[in-house]
């Protein structure tokens, strides 16, 4: 072979080699300065920012997902912070899973970007981490978020509490159905232990709660519940068993039983006045009225002084609120009551075991 026609082959040689090196480097640069997906993608701004990772736990089924997406990617690229990674929520694991892995890539704060379920699924991976739970409000309810002052209307405030903001170790509840009721399908994990952020309620409540119509719920927000209760108000009155801590069981006629780890509620209205989110305790409430709409017109004037800081204790009243702490309270009902922890209908219960864990969840505040 011409030495001519060897070095002509080794330079075309070469040449190939340098053009694939090329095109692979150019293709890595090209895929660095995409915009991120939704399955924890970043970007090129991953090698050159400094600062905490972000991660947003996402409900893509809520309306405003995109602009949260958006807003958090703009708010990072100004604070010259690292772009966050998102996460997308699924009906078969609604924000667990998402948020365990986001703490495994590495995330120092995990945002949850939903509604009240979502903030109890990126609550029950982050209980006993350490790791920072950041709120943005996309839901009815957003009760965590009222209860911590967090902006419900605006991502931008939103995510300057979550960039900017200190962190706050916050008590968790507990919820366990130990009996259901003899006519309820058993669900796959008898057992499970709820995690409740502001309220678990037997009765009534949870009644509204079930009985809320999804579609309603999007349309008019958390007014869709009041709708719902409704059709309860004229219901019977349950037989009730409580016992708290090692006290002795006392027996009550009730509408509802709720169990609160701190007490504001939609629409301005404070269930449980006294109630402090790391005080390592639960606040009880036991409602009851009797004498129809006559003493539910007496139980909401009730609430709304008990809000204002003014108490009723006289006797003799046909709607009222008795409130007394515990740390773990076991409450049955033989006939079977729904139940709910933070809005999440669990099923119709005869007994229920609540109990709090303190200071087990680091949340990100104002």
């Amino acid at each position: 072979m011409p030495g001519e026609l060897v070095v002509g082959i080794v330079a075309l040689g070469v040449a190939l080699v340098a053009l694939t090196v090329t095109l692979v480097l150019w293709s890595r640069s090209r895929s660095r300065g995409r915009a991120p997906g939704r399955d924890g993608a970043g970007g090129a701004e991953d090698d050159a920012a400094h600062g905490p990772r972000i991660a947003v736990v996402i409900n893509p089924s809520k309306e405003g997902a995109a602009d949260v997406q958006e807003t958090a990617e703009r708010v990072c690229a100004e604070a010259a912070l690292p772009r966050p990674r998102f996460y997308s929520t699924t009906v078969d694991d609604p924000g667990t899973g998402q948020a365990r892995q986001a703490v495994a890539d590495g995330a120092e704060v995990v945002v949850a970007a939903g509604g009240d379920g979502t903030v109890r699924a990126v609550a029950e991976a982050l209980t006993g981490t350490g790791t920072p739970m950041g709120l943005i409000p996309v839901g009815t309810g957003n009760l965590l978020a009222r209860n911590l002052d967090i902006p419900l209307t605006s991502v931008t405030e939103a995510l300057t509490i979550v960039l900017g903001g200190k962190d706050r170790a916050i008590d968790v509840g507990r919820a366990r159905i130990t009996e259901f009721a003899p006519d309820v399908e058993q669900p796959d994990e008898p057992d499970a232990a709820h995690i409740f952020l502001v309220i678990a309620g037997l009765g009534f409540d949870a009644a509204m709660v079930a009985d809320a119509d999804d579609q309603l719920k999007a349309r008019v927000g958390w007014i869709a519940y009041f709708f719902a209760g409704a059709r309860h108000l004229h219901g019977r009155r349950m037989h009730a068993s409580i016992r708290l801590d090692d006290g002795e069981e006392v027996s009550a006629r009730l509408r509802s039983i709720m169990v609160g780890n701190c007490g504001r509620l939609p629409g301005g209205i404070t269930l449980l006045p006294d109630a402090i989110i790391d005080d390592g305790e639960l606040d009880v409430a036991a409602i009851d009225t009797r004498g129809g709409l006559a003493g539910w017109a007496q139980l909401l004037g009730e609430v709304v002084a008990q809000g204002l800081g003014v108490r009723n204790d006289l006797p003799g009243k046909i709607g009222r609120i008795d409130h007394i702490r515990a740390r773990h309270v076991v409450i049955r009902v033989p006939e079977g009551e729904q139940a709910q922890v933070d809005g999440d209908p669990l099923g119709r219960a005869v007994e229920l075991v609540t109990w709090v864990e303190p200071g087990a969840l680091v949340v990100r505040t104002a």
